[in-house]
């Protein structure tokens, strides 16, 4: 494939999206519609990707993006004919093919576009289209055969003089060419009234000719849905939505209501885990096997191991070891890791803070700034007061602690393995190993306490 390119159309304005973003830029199912046709070639292996931009959406794309790709301006919105002509005289003369693709048609499948590279190169075509027979779309481009089932134009919806609600072959947007074709025929494309330059044109011009036009028809109609405003994309994220649950559940992941979950297209899930009615998941995170994650559980960038339990609890980039136990009502913030064992019960929040295996927090705790040995219970309504109104300090509890209901931890503290504190106690200095703390300000006694069991809330 090295002497193919890929050319992404990513110049248009999008004014029906009525948006400040540009319309590549907006999100299909946590990520940049952009994204999925770079994604798509990539998978292709082709030998150059380039992304036609404008003066105002180089920037954003770019920062997008960044040099996983080529980028080629487009000065002034003139058309994707013109967009065209920039992207094939920028390419290297090495480059034999072409396949142009839309930056708003997020459910076009890497399968159909390799099917139609292959069939372009073995028909020997000038220029090969990717189609879906009998679609009902009244605001599509329409693909007309003459009586020897030869393409001969394509019709824009604002121009269809025939029933829009017929059935008819629809142009998907996708195309190959032979890239020196191309060349020599965008400079053929005659403006339209509006000024711009369509590169659908090209369809006529090579029937006219007798130029080769080979189609290829998709057997999953709806991927060729595109995004002109904000109702179709919503409409896309529907479909895809659903196929990302589909493929999910074909691959061992048990999800109870398909219809009221929500799962990011770079969600990872293994076997025999069970997502529950109501849960969001998204970003990329990665969920091990044997979870039961939900219901009502939003979880964002974040790592959860074999055996785990959400249950009505929200994670932000937080990392669980294998059978951890989160919920309900918790909230797992950034910089929380929660080794093997741990069990979070509910209205706990953790945030920037290492939890030991075994650890127990299972009421009404804020855990910020600490590092928490294993095996340390920590009672209800604990805060680590790790804010002085300038800077953050960080809190350290040793290995088999036990932490008193009510304790007020004020950073920068310590507690030493085995120690413990009274209920109520505000803690303002170390606690040495296997001591006691009370009161307030919390004071030290000579001994801990002896517990043949660990506590459990």
């Amino acid at each position: 494939m090295k002497n193919w390119a890929g050319v992404i159309m990513a110049a248009g304005e999008g004014r029906r999206m009525v948006s400040n973003i540009p319309k590549p830029l907006h999100q299909v199912c946590g990520k940049e519609m952009v994204r999925y046709p770079v994604e798509l070639l990539q998978t292709l292996d082709v030998g150059q990707i380039l992304v036609v931009v404008s003066p105002l959406t180089e920037l954003p794309m770019r920062n997008t993006l960044g040099n996983s790709v080529d980028y080629v301006v487009q000065p002034s919105p003139s058309g994707t004919g013109d967009a065209a002509a920039w992207a094939v005289n920028a390419l290297p003369p090495t480059i034999e093919h072409i396949v142009l693709l839309g930056s708003d048609s997020p459910l076009i499948r890497s399968d159909s576009v390799r099917h139609l590279l292959d069939k372009h190169e073995a028909d020997g075509n000038t220029m090969t289209m990717l189609t879906a027979p009998d679609m009902l779309a009244e605001d599509l481009g329409r693909v007309v055969r003459d009586d020897r089932d030869r393409i001969v134009d394509l019709v824009e919806a604002q121009d269809w003089n025939g029933d829009i609600w017929a059935p008819a072959e629809i142009n998907a947007g996708v195309y190959c060419f032979n890239r020196g074709w191309l060349q020599e025929r965008v400079a053929d494309i005659e403006t339209s009234p509006n000024g711009e330059k369509y590169l659908t044109s090209l369809v006529p011009l090579a029937a006219q000719r007798g130029d080769p036009i080979g189609s290829v028809a998709s057997d999953m109609p709806e991927e060729i849905f595109g995004v002109n405003d904000r109702v179709q994309l919503a409409q896309v994220e529907t479909v895809m939505r659903w196929q990302i649950a589909e493929r999910l559940m074909r691959s061992g992941v048990t999800i109870q209501d398909p219809a009221s979950i929500f799962i990011d297209a770079d969600v990872t899930i293994g076997v025999d885990t069970v997502i529950r009615p109501n849960t969001c998941l998204s970003g990329k995170t990665v969920i091990g096997e044997g979870c039961h994650i939900g219901p009502n559980s939003v979880i964002q960038d974040s790592r959860i191991g074999d055996g785990c339990r959400i249950t009505a609890s929200m994670l932000e980039e937080a990392t669980l070891e294998a059978g951890v136990d989160v919920g309900p009502f918790s909230h797992l913030r950034p910089g929380a890791y929660l080794e093997t064992g741990v069990h979070i019960g509910n209205y706990v929040e953790v945030k920037e803070s290492r939890l030991g295996r075994g650890v127990q927090a299972g009421h009404f705790s804020y855990l910020g700034d600490a590092d928490i040995g294993a095996s340390t219970n920590i009672g209800a309504g604990t805060v680590t007061c790790n804010f002085d109104g300038r800077d953050k300090h960080r809190t350290t509890i040793g290995e088999g602690a036990f932490v008193g209901c009510d304790t007020m931890l004020v950073a920068p503290v310590s507690v030493g393995d085995g120690a413990a504190t009274g209920a109520g106690a505000v803690v303002t200095r170390d606690i040495p190993g296997n001591l006691l703390a009370v009161g307030v300000p919390a004071r030290i006694r000579e001994h801990s306490p002896r517990r043949k069991t660990r506590p459990s809330n």
